[in-house]
């Protein structure tokens, strides 16, 4: 019999924090962290981290594994996720991968990177061309190598542009061609049976603590979270000094915006986030129906579940 993994995803706010731990607690099981911020010391306030607590009442994998000026990818995190998995079957612990990070998230249903190796003068060029005529010229550059269409491709992303040009040119194939290879890879966590619990909750009611989770980051000391980690260096890395809550408190801190509407600037941020993660888990995860947390017994929560082989 195949190994199982239990996934339990939500979008921020939704409450899937006290649900994993109760859950872990029933069936003797270690938490494996799917959100891309958990990864970074020091990030702790503006991420919602589980408190100490918390983390002592169950054993987590992948939280506080970097440094915030460290640059964390997908293929980094499979690797780490993967390790973790193994030692968790290694105790006999089921695993409860828990987070909202879609694409992090993608990889235990699929394939998240293929064997394309992107040489650095490539990077350069593509970066050199991004950077004389953006987007659009990246565009024409793109549709000039794949007569055979873009179909799929997010036109409107320039990360995304950039990636695809960037893959071609080093492969020698069409952006059709890479993705239809892509289709066909396994993913890093085939071998493994997935049962996936979606929470979700009214939108009202998602903005309702999106507010209070903003006015209680506040209160606990963000700002001054925020001042700590640049002493770190942490503007280094986008994906850490991006991130919602650090970016808008960053731009109080350099003068750039008024301190008087940092919190409904996250707030607003928050929502927006809130919104692209609801569409993306109804269009990307497999088959499911979303439930409320307060409306699901712990012990039902994955409601065929069956204990890790």
């Amino acid at each position: 019999m195949c190994p199982t993994l239990y996934v339990l995803t939500g979008p921020t706010a939704v409450g899937k924090t006290e649900l994993a731990l109760a859950w872990a607690e029933q069936n003797g099981a270690e938490i494996v962290s799917c959100d891309s911020l958990l990864f970074y010391r020091g990030m702790d306030i503006g991420t919602a981290k589980p408190t100490r607590e918390e983390l002592a009442r169950v054993r987590h994998h992948l939280v506080d594994v970097v440094e915030p000026h460290e640059p964390m990818d997908v293929a980094r995190y499979v690797e780490a996720a993967r390790q973790a998995v193994e030692d968790c079957l290694a105790r006999g612990a089921p695993v409860l991968v828990v987070g909202g990070s879609g694409f992090y998230l993608k990889a235990f249903f699929g394939p998240v990177t293929d064997e394309v190796e992107v040489p650095e003068a490539i990077r350069l060029r593509v970066r050199e061309t991004e950077a004389v005529g953006g987007v659009a010229k990246l565009r024409l550059d793109l549709e000039a190598l794949c007569p055979d269409g873009l179909d799929g491709l997010d036109l409107a992303n320039p990360r995304r542009v950039a990636r695809a040009l960037e893959r071609t040119l080093a492969s020698g194939k069409t952006y059709r061609q890479l993705r239809d290879a892509f289709a066909k890879l396994p993913g890093p966590f085939a071998r493994f049976a997935v049962q996936l619990a979606v929470l979700d909750r009214p939108p009202e009611e998602l903005d309702a603590r999106v507010r209070q989770r903003v006015e209680a980051m506040l209160a606990a000391g963000l700002v001054d979270e925020v001042r700590r980690l640049r002493e770190t260096g942490f503007e280094r890395n986008p994906s850490a000094s991006g991130a919602i809550g650090y970016r808008e408190t960053l731009a109080v801190l350099r003068g750039e915006a008024p301190a008087s509407t940092l919190a409904a600037e996250i707030a607003a941020n928050t929502r927006a986030l809130v919104k692209k993660q609801r569409t993306w888990f109804r269009t990307q995860l497999p088959p499911h129906q979303p439930r409320h947390p307060e409306s699901v017994a712990v012990e039902s929560l994955f409601q065929t579940a069956s204990p890790t082989q």
